[in-house]
C-alpha cells in the first residue's frame, strides 16, 4: 500500500468502499490516559486555542514545513490581521480581524521567503476555494 503521511501508493482513481482495522485491546483508563497524553502534547506544540486553519503547508519530502518557515525568519511575521504562529510556524493565525486576503498574502509571502532561503517550494495544505491551486 506504500502508506506515507496523508497518502498511499494507490492510484487516485481508486475509491475505497470498506476497510478492516486491527487494534490492540486496552482498558478504558489506559485509552483515556493515552488520549490525554496526545492532547497535552498538542496543547504544548500547536496553537490550538487560536483561530487557525490548521497546518498551512504540506511537508516537503524528507523535511518539515515549520523548520523551513522558521529558518526563513518568518516566525511571528504579521500581515494585516494575519500572523505566523510563534508557537508553531506552520500555522497562520487570525489575530481577530484578518481577511482571507491577509491570510493568503501572508502565506504567499512565507512561500516566497522559504523558496528564496532554501530553494524549497512549499505547497498549501489548506484548501483554498475560488482560485487555482499553486
Amino acid at each position: 500500500m506504500k502508506f506515507v503521511y496523508r497518502n498511499s501508493g494507490v492510484d487516485a482513481s481508486v475509491i475505497f468502499t470498506a476497510a478492516r482495522f486491527r487494534g490492540a485491546s486496552a482498558t478504558p483508563q489506559a485509552i483515556r490516559r493515552r488520549m490525554d497524553e496526545v492532547q497535552s502534547h498538542r496543547e504544548t506544540a500547536q496553537p490550538i486555542r487560536e483561530k487557525t486553519g490548521g497546518s498551512t503547508f504540506k511537508n516537503p519530502p524528507d523535511d518539515s514545513a515549520w523548520k523551513l518557515i522558521d529558518a526563513a525568519g518568518c516566525r511571528g511575521l504579521k500581515l494585516g490581521g494575519a500572523q505566523v504562529s510563534e508557537m508553531h510556524c506552520n500555522f497562520l493565525i487570525n489575530t481577530g480581524n484578518a481577511t482571507g486576503h491577509d491570510i493568503e498574502a501572508l502565506g504567499e509571502t512565507v512561500r516566497a521567503r522559504v523558496r528564496e532561503n532554501s530553494g524549497t517550494e512549499l505547497h498549501w495544505e489548506i484548501k483554498r476555494i475560488g482560485i487555482e491551486p499553486t
